[in-house]
């Protein structure tokens, strides 16, 4: 067998813990799990790949809904990453639940964002087209695994 070049998994799963910091700016304090949020967003909004934090620009807005979206449930947010063959993966502990709302512009995206370390972006998510009157909208998560775990790094 001959060598081959590639990302470490174990690193793969250890950057989704926060162990390794690559650049002189990271400084973690604490050892508990950060906290996270789902916001989320208009049809008409360019919230992307190119977002760094939380924005309220493009946000829905509506009866029942407040700016910033929900936060994530579970204890922690985040089943504990892992990895299965050369991809790690992680998906949140629960769905995504917004409880008696009305939102009557079509909306499509969800962006998760962690509102522990400044509202920094995490992913954005599309989804089909939506509108909610007086109901409940709930984004169901994915099986957590190496194919449709919601964060995957291969």
């Amino acid at each position: 067998m001959a060598n081959s070049q590639a990302m470490c998994t174990s690193f793969k799963v250890e950057i989704l813990n926060g162990i390794h910091a690559l650049g002189t700016s990271v400084v973690r304090a604490g050892t508990t799990a950060d906290s996270f949020k789902a916001a989320l967003y208009l049809v008409s909004a360019t919230t992307g790949a190119g977002n760094t934090v939380y924005t309220a620009t493009g946000e829905v807005s509506g009866t029942g809904y407040v700016a910033g979206g929900v936060d994530l449930t579970g204890a922690p947010d985040w089943i504990a990453p892992t990895s299965t063959g050369t991809t790690a993966f992680s998906t949140p502990t629960n769905s995504f639940v917004y409880t008696t709302v009305t939102l009557a512009t079509a909306f499509d995206a969800v962006m998760i964002y962690n509102s522990t370390q400044g509202n920094k972006a995490v992913s954005v998510h599309t989804f089909g087209s939506q509108t909610v009157t007086a109901g409940t909208f709930t984004l169901t998560m994915p099986t957590n695994d190496a194919t449709t775990g919601l964060i995957r790094m291969a």
